[in-house]
């Protein structure tokens, strides 16, 4: 007679074929940039016949590319126009979701499912009308939105506020009202409490919510495509630059792909263990 499979044989089958899982799911997420890497240290005629030389890797796409399209005029508008929409859409999360999770009001649950709700809208939706909107008002008014870094700032602080919203409120949800009590008890003012006790412990929120909204306006490209020219164009119109109707060039695209893939990954990894940290906060009740 075989003897009985016990609970730690299959305890640890379970553990290697979720082991396996992952690691198969890792490498197949990976692939496409291990692609996009290699695919950039090779010369355009290779990459057009499909011919790989990976012995003989060259630099010439990342050194040619900066001057084909004035890469660095795009990086530089995504670089600001990204962190200022980032900061004050996370500015404003801020304070509307401490007010969410802490007063009670008329109107509070609804206007917090509002929020959350405006996200199943097509964002394609708003777009005839802003750029409408930003015509008319440079031609009527002094104020001038269309292909403006302010313009591209304000559209993505409005699109990225109400999921910011949501979640800094279940942070601050997470957060016990007893430490804010104990501030008031001391002697602390309510702003005083905000700031000294509140926001400090709400520093993984904040970060995660900064990087959310720093990563989706860095890659985003309806917008930035219709309501931009020139002057404020962002780096996913520089890649698309490269493909013309009359000339290809692969390398510089895939190069332009990982440069503007580095900043996307150095940011995420210096901000893991608090985007984590921030992104999983109010899911378990201690």
């Amino acid at each position: 007679m075989r003897p009985a499979v016990g609970p730690p044989l299959r305890r640890r089958a379970t553990d290697w074929s979720l082991n396996a899982l992952t690691y198969g799911v890792t490498a197949l997420m990976l692939a496409p940039v291990v692609w996009l890497v290699l695919a950039s240290l090779q010369r355009s005629s290779d990459l057009s016949t499909g011919t790989y030389d990976l012995a003989n890797p060259t630099l010439d796409a990342f050194r040619t590319m900066w001057q084909a399209v004035d890469f660095e005029r795009y990086f530089r508008n995504s670089a600001i126009i990204c962190t200022a929409a980032a900061a004050l859409a996370t500015l404003l999360a801020s304070l509307a979701g401490y007010a969410l999770a802490r007063f009670r009001f008329r109107g509070s649950s609804a206007f917090s499912l509002t929020v959350i709700g405006t996200q199943l809208i097509p964002g394609s939706i708003f777009l005839l009308p802003i750029f409408l909107g930003f015509v008319r008002l440079g031609r009527n008014t002094p104020v001038h939105l269309f292909d403006t870094h302010l313009g591209m700032v304000l559209v993505y602080t409005a699109f990225f506020t109400p999921v910011s919203i949501f979640l800094m409120r279940a942070y601050f949800l997470a957060i016990p009202a007893e430490l804010e009590e104990a501030a008031l008890v001391d002697g602390c003012t309510p702003f005083g409490a905000l700031f000294r006790i509140v926001l400090p412990n709400a520093a993984p929120g904040i970060v995660a919510t900064f990087v959310y909204a720093f990563l989706f306006a860095w890659d985003e490209l309806l917008f930035v495509t219709n309501l931009t020219q020139h002057d404020a164009e962002t780096i996913p119109v520089g890649i698309r630059t490269f493909i013309s109707n009359f000339q290809q060039r692969y390398d510089q695209l895939m190069a332009a792909g990982v440069v503007a893939t580095v900043p996307v990954v150095i940011a995420f990894f210096l901000t893991q263990r608090w985007l984590v940290r921030g992104l999983t906060a109010g899911s378990v009740k201690g």
